[in-house]
């Protein structure tokens, strides 16, 4: 067992956040003694080298939380992850470094913003979170999605694919339109159904990784024709 002051040192983290970790819920001591001391053990160190790294991923605390508390939550997997999001950002690095030694050779007048573009970073950011964050959602995705046959599974994504075609063919509609809102309402049922509750605000977030997600913008189009993805959230945004 260690003192915080022991951990702090170990660290480099002052004792100041470990007491605030405490005080919110995200790194408990696994004692206290009757002095108030507090003492972490190896199962409490495991905890904060995980906080580390999703602390130099910039997760927020709160989010951090989340995932470390889901009882789904498999430290194995969240590793992987956290490698693949490291190598992400070692890249983005690499690339602004690059950018900027280019800038200095060819003078400041070399004006590129794509170096600065974070979008696979961000997006990979954001289904770590959704695999660990939303825990009520993503269990009973998983209980229903275990259930199904490969057939079935394939048949429920061609069906919300169908559904994108025929909302990409009211594209000149205005999305307030009833046949539009009608289709989105199919969806929302569908994804009820057969992954998780779809309530109103899980769709309205779905609406905006529609619009804003790289991979479901091209296949969402691909589907309904360009600017489907678009026109879904729009008409999502007026439900």
């Amino acid at each position: 067992m260690r003192t915080v002051k022991e951990v702090s040192r170990l660290t480099g983290i002052s004792v100041r956040t470990l007491h605030h970790y405490d005080a919110i819920g995200l790194l408990k001591p696994a004692a206290v003694t009757e002095s108030g001391y507090r003492l972490y053990n190896d199962e409490a160190l495991n905890r904060l080298q995980n906080i580390l790294l999703f602390r130099e991923l910039q997760f927020p605390l709160k989010d951090i939380r989340d995932i470390l508390d889901n009882p789904d939550f498999v430290p194995e997997e969240a590793l992987e992850q956290q490698i693949h999001l490291l190598e992400l950002k070692r890249n983005h690095l690499d690339k602004l470094i690059s950018f900027a030694l280019e800038i200095q050779k060819k003078g400041v007048n070399n004006v590129n913003f794509q170096p600065f573009d974070k979008t696979e970073l961000e997006r990979y950011s954001t289904e770590v979170k959704e695999r660990w964050g939303s825990t009520a959602a993503y269990r009973e995705y998983q209980e229903k999605t275990n259930k199904q046959t490969s057939a079935e599974t394939e048949q429920a994504a061609g069906h919300i694919m169908s559904l994108f075609a025929r909302l990409g063919a009211l594209k000149h509609l205005p999305p307030k339109d009833a046949q539009a809102q009608n289709i989105i309402r199919e969806l929302q049922e569908f994804i009820s159904e057969h992954y998780y509750t779809c309530t109103d605000d899980i769709l309205k977030e779905l609406g905006q990784m529609y619009a804003c997600d790289a991979r479901m913008k091209r296949n969402i189009d691909k589907a309904g024709g360009e600017g489907t993805a678009e026109f879904a959230a729009q008409v999502i945004s007026f439900l």
